[in-house]
């Protein structure tokens, strides 16, 4: 999966999830001051993704590191990388 499918797949599920305009949905937007996702949203972004990416999200250190949209894109691109490392 390349990056843009990523980028796609990920704004799409959360838009749908939480109800987002896709057009707000830029790399800089932080989740709660630009998106209005709150910690309770973080469990449900979390578990949305998981599913979509057949990754595992929780319990890894990066995602603490997770800031923006453009951060998630970059962490969900860098967990399919290994997840197809590993299938090789």
């Amino acid at each position: 999966m390349d990056k843009m499918a990523i980028i796609r797949t990920v704004n799409h599920v959360l838009a749908r999830e939480f109800e987002l305009d896709e057009n707000i949905m830029t790399p800089a937007a932080k989740f709660a001051e630009d998106l209005g996702l709150d910690s309770l949203d973080s469990v449900d972004m979390v578990v949305v993704l998981e599913q979509a990416f057949k990754v595992k999200l929780r319990g890894t250190y990066e995602a603490d590191k997770i800031r923006t949209l453009g951060d998630l894109h970059d962490f969900i691109e860098g967990l399919v990388a290994q997840r197809h490392d590993a299938d090789l």
